[in-house]
This record gives C-alpha cells, structure tokens and sequence, in this order.
C-alpha cells in the first residue's frame, strides 16, 4: 500500500458505464452530462469514488475498450469541458474519481497503428509485429481471450501482428522506449484534468515470452480456473508465455512513478489459478493500491471457493471485493433468481467483506440481466457465445431512474440496449421506499463504515453445504456474517448464537433459524 492524501485505504467505489448510465443528448446512448446530473444519487450511497469505463474516442467495436485517441471524449459522450464540469462536480460531492486507462493494445484504427501499418519512422516498431513461420503459419499457436488465434496477417508488412482481445486491438509492444513515453504522457493528461485514480485494464497481459514460445496445453484442474466459458479455446491452454505477470508487476513500479503516491491504482488481474497470488504481487509496496480477480465471480459464491481466496490473500492488503461489472454478467441473476431478496442477500455478503470494494450501476436497485435476441446484441463476445453464458451486454444495459417514465428516465429516445425494470422499481420509487434494495446497500454501505469492516480480516468456519459462516475480525469490533443459500431454514449456528443481528437481508432472524436465501450480520 501507497501513503494517499485523499483516499481511504479501503475505498468503496462505483463502477459507471457511461453508455448506459443517463442520456442528456437524446440519442438513446449514456453521456457525461448526464452522469454530471445523476452524481447525487452515487454520492447518496455512501460510496468513496466514481471508476468511468472508457469515454474515449473509438470506433466501439469492443465497449470501448478499443481507443482510437486515449486523450479526447468521444463526441457521443460529449466533450473535455463536459468531462471537467463532471470531476468538479464529484469533487464537490466528496466523490473521486477513477478512469479506465487501456495500454495493452489500441484500435486498429490509431493514428499509431496506421503509422506502424506504413513503417514510418517513429512507429514502425511500437506493436508487436513478428514474422510467419516458415510454412505462412502464425509466430505461435497463442489464442486470443476472445477465442481465436492472437495472431493477425497484415499484406502491407508481410508480417503477423499480435492481439490478446479482438483482431481490431493490436498489441502495443511495451518493450519500446517510445511506447512508455506515450503511455506516461496519457497518464499525465489526466491527472493534469483533475482524475484522482486509474484502473489498468488487462495488466497482467502487457508483456509476453520474448522468443515467442508456444503455451502448453491447460492441466484439467486448471482449466476451469481459466477465465471465460468452457467452450472458448482461450481455456484450453495454459497462458504461460503470452501472459507474463512476473514482468508486468514489476512494470507497475515504473507506472507508479508516473502516477506519484497520491493516485490510486487498480489493476484488472486476468491470470486463471494463480490470480490471487498475482494480486499479491501487483500490490507490494511501490505498487498498486489494489487488484481484482474473477475467481469469485466466475467460480460462485461457495463457502470452499471463499476460503480457499482467504486462504490465499494470507491476510494481506490489496485484494477488492466485487461480484458485477461491465465484463461479467449480473450477479443477481448469474448467482440468484434476479430478486430483491436475493440482491440484498449478496449486497449483506459483499458489503461485510474486508478490503476495497467494487459495486457496478445499477446493483444498488437489484437490477437483473438482460436476455437479449442474437439481433439485439453489439457485444462481438456476446455474438460468438451466443446464447450461452449469460453476456455482457445483457449486464450493460441502461440504468432505470424512474419506473414512472418512458424508457425508466434513461432517455427521451429509444436506448441503445432495453432498460431492465428491478423488482423494486427505478431509483425514485426506490428511494421513497425504506423496504427498497436501494435502501438496503444504502444502510449496509454505512454499517460497514461505521463498524471498519473494511479495515477488517475474514475467517471462514465450518458449515452446512449452501451456507457459508464467517468470523471477520479487526477494524475495533469483531463481527459473525452468516449466508444461507439455500432454500430452508437454517439452525443458527454456535458461533451466532447469543448474538444479536445488526443487518439482515430479509425478515428478523426468528425462532432459533435464518430464514432462506438470507444474509445477516451478528454481533
């Protein structure tokens, strides 16, 4: 952990995908005004900072998450002034803000890569380009996390040029001077407009195998640990030459010296079964503030997969808590029925856990996954797997405001993607609602405040199957979480009995049980 001037050490912060979030412009897509005018509602919630997905310009192909110009607002999401009434605003609300910053790869269309595509001087050599094998095959047999080969043939340099993602992200090559200059300089930008953090995305896949070694095929029991469906390739191999973490982490030390103590640093950690032990070296001293993993939200909410994470994290600091996010279908409907009862069950999980803490919009209202026709989806990840797994545009769908409203108050146009209603409606009837799930994160998010469940260190004990009983310690009050999964009643456990409730998901635990599909606190 780094010293920080503004930020807590555990901060909880709210993941916003701009496209869906509210639109001001009308043209059925999200914009920074209309984040800008909607900041009241996070702030409200008790959250500690604001993380922005991709608003730069780009061709959209992937979400955004492939930047044709890393230092301008796509002219859909409005302009730098727009984007610095909305820092000023945060600021105001005691919100600081976190944006995407993607430096494994760019769009095909960069002004960069074109330039590289023609060998101009200067930017021949900032991707990743290498020659065939001598029978035209690609440099390696490497698949990419989308499921197809990373390797794409270019006719103008009679060379391969690799690609982690899709075909249209080429990978920048971060062993070029010049690439960490430019790089540097982004970052500069940014913190130059008043951005108080950065969340690094794909960081565990900035550096690769030098020889170009070919991967080895995944070991069985690695392989379902492998980030992506069972049917995506990407899972058949084991990632140990086009993935180095040992390098990328220690690149992280440089990137921290761009970015100065102050500014919060979050990497997306995307490495299978040694995720967390990764996390642990992105977040040593001079490092990264904090990493995230799947494992919790691809593997489920089981009380083994818990203490095996626990186990692993060994107590240190570093690890962020979430379960939803623009690259993971909602976890309301992937681990639960799509319910308000059990929206609240997972938020009395996740808000009791220690460390930082990530929500997604729209979480806080319980809001479901969408099931969305093949013709309705933009999402090229989405199109491949289609209909299974659950996708991701089916978890970025706009926010609803006000179940009272046209389009739930998203848009005065038709929306990108439908809005999905929550059980309990959009964020007004929620609000006016104490019952509401809205309600619930909102009193949750300020227990574990008050209590220092962030500061805290969790203990799973033994329990049923379906349940899950834990002691978490520290932060000056000592606390007992218990989640009942399952779908009868649960006889209170030992280490509760005696204790009284501070939190429950749903009605009072009463008659020496907790009820069905219940989280509560003990103390």
């Amino acid at each position: 952990m780094t010293d920080r001037l503004r930020w807590p050490d555990h901060p909880v912060i709210y993941e916003i995908y701009p496209r869906s979030f509210a639109d001001t412009h009308g043209h059925g897509g999200g914009d920074l005004r209309g984040i800008t005018e909607r900041l009241d509602h996070v702030a409200a919630l008790g959250v500690d900072a604001i993380w922005l997905s991709p608003f730069f310009v780009s061709p959209f192909v992937d979400g955004g998450y492939d930047i044709v110009d890393h230092c301008a607002v796509d002219p859909r999401f409005g302009t730098l002034a727009d984007f610095d009434a909305l820092v000023a605003r945060a600021h105001d609300l005691g919100l600081l803000v976190m944006i995407d910053q993607v430096f494994n790869h760019t769009s095909s269309d960069h002004e960069w890569f074109q330039r590289s595509l023609r060998r101009e001087d200067g930017y021949e050599d900032l991707y990743v380009w290498a020659d065939a094998r001598d029978d035209g095959s690609p440099p390696t047999n490497w698949i990419a996390f989308f499921g197809t080969p990373a390797w794409r043939w270019y006719p103008q340099r009679s060379q391969y040029c690799l690609h982690k993602f899709l075909q249209c992200q080429p990978c920048l090559d971060h062993r070029h001077p010049s690439v960490h200059e430019r790089l540097r300089a982004i970052n500069r930008f940014w913190l130059d407009r008043g951005v108080d953090g950065f969340r690094y995305d794909a960081v565990t896949s900035f550096f690769h195998h030098r020889d170009l070694a070919d991967n080895p095929p995944a070991p069985p029991e690695h392989r379902k640990r492998i980030p992506g469906p069972p049917n995506n390739p990407y899972t058949f191999q084991d990632h140990v030459h086009d993935v180095l973490p040992d390098e990328c982490a220690g690149f992280t030390e440089t990137l921290r010296d761009w970015v100065g103590p102050d500014t919060y640093m979050l990497a997306e950690i995307n490495k299978g079964p040694n995720s967390v032990e990764v996390t642990h070296d992105f977040t040593k001293p001079g490092r990264f503030d904090a990493g995230y993993t799947f494992d919790l939200a691809e593997r489920g909410l089981e009380s083994g997969v818990l203490r095996e994470i626990l186990e692993r994290m060994a107590d240190r600091d570093g690890f962020a808590w979430w379960l939803s996010s623009h690259d993971q279908p909602r976890h309301v409907s992937k681990l639960g029925d799509g319910s308000a009862r059990d929206a609240r069950l997972f938020a009395a999980f996740l808000t009791a856990m220690p460390g930082p803490l990530i929500l997604f919009q729209g979480e806080e209202l319980g809001q479901p996954q969408a099931t969305l026709p093949l013709e309705m989806l933009h999402d090229p990840y989405d199109v491949m797997y289609w209909p299974e797994p659950l996708g991701r545009d089916g978890a970025r769908t706009p926010m609803a405001w006000d179940s009272g409203k046209p389009r739930c108050g998203f848009s005065g146009a038709k929306p990108w993607l439908p809005v999905q209603h929550p059980e309990d409606g959009g964020v007004a009837q929620q609000t006016a609602n104490p019952a509401s799930v809205l309600n619930f994160y909102r009193k949750a998010l300020r227990l574990r405040r008050e209590l220092g469940l962030g500061r805290g260190v969790a203990e799973i004990l033994d329990s049923p199957p379906g349940t899950i009983l834990a002691r978490m310690k520290g932060g000056g009050r000592d606390l007992t979480l218990t989640v009942n999964l399952g779908h009868s009643p649960w006889d209170i456990p030992a280490a509760a009995a005696g204790l009284e409730w501070v939190l429950s998901s749903s009605e009072c635990p009463e008659g020496g049980t907790i009820p069905p599909r219940c989280a509560a606190w003990w103390r």
